[in-house]
């Protein structure tokens, strides 16, 4: 009897318990992490798409072995496409639902112990601000709970980098890093201005990709797909390396290991942070440089660490160079793996970044409390000022930084002032001068030409309407070789940061007759309010139209530009996001159904310039414009990557075709901000790339020049000084056409490498990679057919006369450095 009663009350409290069991969230758990095991934490913008192109790239094969568990915080659950995702990847992904703003959810995806965190940012979101807020304030959550961590986060808005300085524990040193996706994507399309496609080679280096060739593919879409299965890697160069110069270095990479070294970390002699050089010239490599590779896998890199001049010399085999069991290199290695390891815990106390492959060395804050007091223990007799150390120079005398800091001209005159008698001594300024600046400056030779960091041009600010054109001022003016905007834009849009596209334009680098005119086509009421960030910068004008008008295009010579950049501020509906691009393609097609025959007119010859890139053949020369809008050079930024299909009529129309596999971003004519996901993953994994990327895409911009900007003032101008003048010397990226110029014998069915070895040589250029017309029978340069990129092409590829090879040119100081006289390989 008492078990039938006791059977029939659980019967009858089946249903509350099963009422009960269903309350429980499913993702409520907490985290338990495998011993030796790293996680990351993910949070943010957690949807199926934003989460599928993040594993895809996080997880890739060519990585080395990734055992990183990856746990996603959101507050709300999974759906069933995301749910069916995470059941994929059991083994390497968990999802927990809560928030990030609230510590015990903090904690139970155990934060503290996470290897880094990232936030992903909603790319299509309405309100770009509110969007970068939430997330900035995601940081101050994960900050507040736990100061160590590393954390990654994305911006769409270049101007709220700025709030992140104000995070008392945010610290790039530590690991911190921000991937502002309007200052990439703008200035991924800049460098495109100045060497077409180089957007798309860039794009294809930092994303992971395997290439699958085929013979039913054309043969030009084969040299594409080999190209983005190219990645940018870190290693450390053997000892063998040591003493050689980057160039000496750089070709036996490429034609012994067949690796692209691109860059290497510098260390400073007075021990401070270390600097990633882009092609340096004529310095020698000390011991545990490490270098930065473009290759198809870690594993070919590793190709670096195990040369041995004295085992390898002879081996023509690239894939046989392993590694060998000389002492003294067995002896190097065993020092610097070990190096490498306690680097971590002595980053602090040597000031300088530790050379480890694949991780950014995170800085402990018990060491710093601990090495401040050892310092100020160290340091008692010595100088303080601020509460910093006074670098004191070799005879004594205080040195030309501040308090540790390299300071600008304007800030040293607002210092106290000493004694004119003891301003300089040993040509070394003293802290603290102000006046008697006569000693540094003529100032009758002298004027502000760059910002006060010596890294881009200056000029004195203007206001908006002493640059705007009307359609009749635009057309009397000879606009050729310059830069044509086209802005859709309302009064109200979300700013997107036009300083990003017109900055990199205007780097030092360039000597000033060598700076591309941007003209912005759009509407004024827009532009008044980007113009603050662009009052300070020269060769900038405006035309009051639009980008859909003919009249407008044709008064701006879009025939004769450079290139066509077309942009949209506009905000996506959220009715058909499929329609947020549909100016942007109408603009693009008007441009090409566009002819102009009848009226092109006849330009000057442009010989009286004669600085050697014209002679080199450089495709910037001035040249008559193209009949045909078609071949008008063009570069579309989309916000929809299906929506690719409608820039080119002959492509293949396939929506679900992955936007790097399209013919226009194969050819440079298309961007996409979808593209930027990957450099989370990147960043992560390695945190150099980051910087050696926004150094190449930016033009050079600085911690110090982005302190500069957060102040919400623009760019200062600034005296030039021998320091200030020696940024300008850094190299570029720029396009050479083999069809003319000393380089033209090597069209002529040489190989690849013997382009690669006598560029370096001769002229200290790094050749990158190619950009080659789609249809290899045409035999003359013509702009109107298609290029496609060809990144690092194979060392025995053949070259074309057509061809036009992506470089990294040293900074000319006299204009001239280039000789004319070939030497043969």
């Amino acid at each position: 009897l008492f078990l039938l009663v006791g059977l029939a009350l659980f019967a009858g409290s089946i249903p509350e318990i099963i009422d009960i069991v269903k309350t429980f969230p499913k993702y409520n758990g907490t985290y338990l992490s495998d011993r030796g095991r790293r996680h990351i934490v993910v949070c943010g913008h957690i949807t199926y798409e934003s989460v599928s192109h993040f594993l895809k790239d996080f997880l890739h094969e060519d990585r080395e072995d990734v055992d990183v568990e990856v746990v996603f915080l959101h507050r709300t659950p999974p759906g069933l496409e995301l749910e069916g995702l995470i059941k994929r990847h059991f083994t390497t992904v968990t999802f927990f639902q809560g928030s990030i703003m609230n510590t015990v959810d903090l904690q139970r995806v155990k934060v503290h112990e996470a290897d880094a965190c990232l936030v992903l940012a909603n790319k299509y979101c309405p309100d770009p601000d509110a969007e970068d807020a939430a997330n900035i304030m995601r940081v101050i959550s994960m900050k507040n709970y736990c100061e160590e961590s590393r954390i990654i986060i994305q911006l769409m808005q270049y101007h709220n980098k700025a709030y992140l300085l104000n995070i008392p524990s945010w610290d790039w040193k530590q690991g911190d890093d921000v991937i502002c996706l309007a200052e990439l994507k703008l200035g991924f399309i800049a460098q495109s201005c100045l060497a077409p496609g180089f957007s798309t080679m860039m794009a294809n280096l930092f994303a992971m990709r395997s290439f699958i060739t085929s013979p039913d593919m054309a043969a030009w879409q084969n040299d594409y797909l080999q190209g983005t299965g190219c990645e940018m890697y870190t290693e450390t160069l053997s000892p063998s390396f040591s003493g050689m110069t980057f160039s000496q270095a750089s070709e036996l990479c490429f034609v012994k290991l067949k690796l692209l070294l691109l860059a290497i970390e510098v260390k400073p002699i007075d021990g401070g942070d270390t600097k990633i050089s882009i092609n340096p010239q004529s310095s020698k490599m000390p011991a545990n440089t490490v270098g930065f590779f473009i290759a198809q896998s870690a594993e070919e890199v590793k190709r670096a660490w195990f040369y041995c001049k004295a085992c390898h010399e002879d081996v023509k085999d690239e894939n046989l160079i392993k590694k060998c069991k000389c002492k003294h290199l067995m002896t190097f290695r065993k020092g610097v793996r070990a190096i490498q390891l306690v680097g971590k815990t002595m980053a602090n106390k040597t000031g300088a970044t530790p050379a480890t492959p694949f991780s950014a060395a995170l800085s402990k804050p018990l060491l710093n409390i601990k090495n401040s007091v050892m310092a100020k223990e160290e340091n008692g007799s010595k100088p303080v000022m601020n509460g910093r150390l006074v670098p004191i120079g070799p005879n004594g005398l205080v040195d030309e930084t501040y308090g540790g800091y390299h300071i600008s001209y304007e800030v040293k005159k607002l210092m106290p002032t000493n004694k004119p008698a003891d301003q300089q001594k040993n040509g070394k300024m003293e802290v603290g001068i102000a006046d008697d600046q006569a000693k540094d400056f003529d100032f009758a030779k002298t004027e502000m030409k760059y910002d006060s960091t010596g890294m881009f041009h200056w000029t004195p600010a203007r206001s908006i309407e002493d640059c705007i054109l009307d359609r009749n001022q635009a057309a009397m003016t000879v606009l050729n070789g310059h830069v044509v905007v086209c802005l859709f834009a309302d009064p109200d849009s979300p700013l997107i940061g036009l300083r990003n596209l017109v900055m990199p334009l205007r780097a030092s680098n360039f000597h000033y007759h060598e700076l591309k005119h941007v003209v912005i086509v759009g509407a004024v009421d827009y532009l008044r309010r980007e113009w603050k960030t662009l009052q300070n910068l020269p060769k900038i004008s405006v035309l009051n139209g639009s980008p859909l008008s003919r009249a407008d295009l044709r008064a701006v010579n879009v025939n004769l530009c450079d290139m066509c950049v077309i942009l949209s501020a506009k905000v996506p509906s959220n009715d058909d996001p499929t329609l947020a691009d549909k100016e942007a393609i109408l603009a693009s097609l008007n441009i090409k159904a566009m002819t102009f025959g009848d009226i092109i007119t006849n330009i000057e010859s442009m010989g009286d310039s004669k600085d050697a890139l014209n002679n080199m053949g450089d495709t910037t020369v001035k040249r008559p414009g193209p009949i045909y809008g078609t071949n008008v050079p063009m570069i579309t930024e989309l916000v929809n990557d299906s929506n690719v299909q409608f820039l080119d009529q002959d492509d293949d129309d396939d929506p679900d075709t992955e936007l790097y596999l399209t013919q226009p971003f194969a050819c440079g004519t298309a961007f996409a901000v979808s593209v930027l996901d990957s450099l989370m993953s990147t960043t992560y994994f390695n945190q150099n790339a980051l910087t050696l990327i926004r150094s190449l895409i930016t033009g050079g911009a600085t911690p110090e020049l982005e302190i500069i900007l957060a102040e919400g003032a623009g760019l200062r101008g600034g005296y030039s000084t021998p320091d200030t003048l020696s940024h300008r010397d850094r190299c570029r990226v720029g396009q050479i056409s083999l069809s003319d110029g000393p380089l033209a014998t090597f069209g002529e069915g040489r190989k690849y490498q013997d382009l690669f070895v006598a560029s370096l040589r001769n002229y200290g250029m790094l050749c990158i990679g190619l950009y080659r017309l789609r249809d290899a029978a045409l035999t003359t340069v013509d702009a109107t057919s298609k290029r496609y990129v060809i990144t690092n092409p194979p060392f025995d590829f053949g070259l074309l006369p057509t061809d036009q090879v992506y470089v990294l040119l040293p900074f000319e100081r006299k204009q001239s450095r280039f000789s004319f006289s070939e030497t043969e390989v």
